[in-house]
């Protein structure tokens, strides 16, 4: 996602080894991983491994010393100091990488490390050694293929995730004064009640507590959250389909209508005049002060400024996320979910290993549903407990993530080595993110509520845009960067005549910079892509 990822979905990752059939053990190991239970000893493994989110922690909390116990591999972590983007390159250069390398799967280095033969293909070792990661992946093994056919990485975070993204969030008690019959969110707002509704709001609030009303706050060092709020009520996506081809999503004439809008409300007075200079924090401490009536982002953007609202005035002061549809779009129809199921990293055995196979073993444990409980809820009676078949979260240990996020992963080791993470339920109908999704906050039963139905899968058109270091890089380089400048300078012009002008001068621009050429690469990946997960 490219519009603000929430701390608590970030945190660090990692983990030890073998497949879900192991015992456990100590060193040196005796497990069961053999044909028909067949015992071998396997002396104690330490893998290096790479790993940008994590936070630099030692692999030695409660849940890494159970995946040791289980496994009998140790891990060592690497964490990048400074920009993980200029460390994998650095390894890629001087061939000095560890046994596993996790990086974003939008990292120009994936590719490179894939062409030049520091990550191997993985195909053999999951047949032999990854019984559980097939059935766990399923197609989406099929879908991360490279070009050549084969797999050389594992999806993070995969699975298409059933969580809305962006809203327009909204303070849920003042709804309830000027649109009763909304603030419950099971009915959307058009954009001309959004619009009203804002007006409403300005009139009869023109200060609040001695401060000016805001009837629309935008963080203006987080446009990605913007305009995948406003594109979600145009049921926008990545690009721009014109009869089978793609094209930057500004040439679709709904882009155009929604960047009118846009341009009204500031016209208007509704949106704040120096939104464009706006930085995360002062936006954060603007809804605080609750002078702010709405603003568009993801649902959990708000967080810190919600939890002195609520502090202040109870839950319904909170900002919620709620859905606004543009003329002649399906509310079922909105795009206000950006998912892929394809995950955000990359996880990839490099030639350095001199265990792969063991390594494919560990693994196979990490992203097995025995696996993933151990990362994610823990060891069952210290975590939970089984109840009738099903796991039952200790209530305090539930509450302590509410309490203090940090200090809790820390201490538990729950929810700090997030690897070979899959989205959605277990075989029990429960979730494998105990923290974030057992026990749903009112901000999240809201938006999933009201936005749940504008999920939709980004997969197919991930990274698309040219190679790294290429011509048509730089092209596309220049491309996004008159876009960027053009969308601001169309929200603050002072007419609509003037935005127009102003619309159609990026779209001249960004031809005589070559768009064109950048579109013809993003056309021929996509086919290529389309084809290769069409083949078996």
């Amino acid at each position: 996602m490219n519009a603000g990822i929430s701390a608590a979905l970030i945190a660090g990752l990692l983990a030890g080894c073998a497949s879900g059939g192991g015992k456990e053990n100590a060193e040196p190991n005796t497990n069961t991983n053999t044909a028909a239970g067949e015992e071998t000893t396997q002396e104690s493994i330490t893998l290096t491994w790479f790993d940008g989110n994590t936070k630099g922690e030692p692999f030695t909390d409660t849940v890494a010393q159970e995946i040791t116990k289980r496994t009998g591999i140790q891990v060592s972590i690497q964490q990048p100091t400074g920009n993980p983007t200029e460390k994998l390159s650095l390894m890629l250069a001087s061939g000095d990488y560890p046994d596993v390398v996790l990086m974003s799967r939008g990292d120009a280095s994936l590719d490179k490390y894939i062409t030049s033969g520091a990550f191997i293909p993985l195909d053999d070792l999951i047949e032999q050694f990854g019984p559980d990661l097939k059935a766990m992946y399923g197609d989406t093994l099929q879908k991360t293929r490279y070009k050549d056919g084969k797999n050389y990485y594992f999806a993070n975070w995969y699975g298409l995730d059933s969580d809305p993204v962006f809203g327009m969030n909204i303070r849920q008690n003042l709804l309830e004064e000027l649109a009763p019959d909304k603030a419950d969110g099971s009915t959307p707002f058009t954009t001309d009640e959004f619009e009203a509704l804002l007006k409403s709001f300005k009139a009869k609030y023109p200060t609040i507590d001695g401060k000016e009303s805001i009837p629309m706050a935008m963080n203006g060092e987080n446009m990605g959250a913007i305009l995948g709020t406003f594109k979600g009520m145009w049921g926008l996506k990545t690009y721009y389909d014109n009869n089978g081809t793609l094209q930057y999503d500004v040439k679709d004439p709904k882009y155009r209508e929604m960047m009118m809008y846009i341009n009204r409300l500031y016209r208007e007075g509704l949106i704040e005049k120096e939104f464009a200079i706006s930085k995360t924090q002062t936006w954060i401490q603007k809804l605080a002060t609750g002078a702010v009536f709405a603003t568009p982002a993801a649902y959990w953007d708000p967080g810190n400024g919600n939890a002195a609202l609520k502090k202040d005035g109870g839950v319904k002061n909170q900002l919620f996320a709620y859905k606004v549809v543009a003329p002649g779009v399906d509310p079922a129809q909105t795009t206000f979910g950006p998912r892929s199921s394809l995950g955000w990293d990359a996880i990839g055995i490099t030639k350095n290993n001199k265990h792969p196979e063991e390594t494919m073993k560990l693994f196979n444990f990490l992203a097995s549903d025995e696996g993933q409980h151990l990362l994610l809820w823990g060891l069952e009676g210290q975590q939970y407990t089984m109840v009738d078949g099903k796991r039952q979260p200790e209530p305090a240990f539930l509450q302590s993530f509410k309490d203090n996020w940090d200090d809790t992963v820390k201490k538990s080791g729950v929810r700090k080595w997030l690897w070979f993470i899959k989205n959605g339920l277990d075989p029990n109908g429960q979730p494998y993110d105990l923290a974030v999704k057992y026990q749903r906050s009112e901000g999240d039963e809201l938006a999933i509520k009201s936005l749940g139905d504008s999920v939709w899968d980004t997969a197919e058109f991930d990274n698309l845009n040219p190679d790294g270091g290429t011509p048509e890089a730089l092209t596309a380089q220049k491309v996004k960067d008159i876009m960027d400048q053009s969308i601001t300078r169309t929200i603050i012009a002072a007419s609509e005549e003037a935005a127009n002008a102003t619309f159609d001068k990026m779209l001249a621009d960004m031809k005589k910079a070559g768009d064109e050429e950048v579109e013809k690469i993003i056309n021929q990946k996509y086919k290529e892509r389309m084809e290769l997960w069409a083949s078996k």
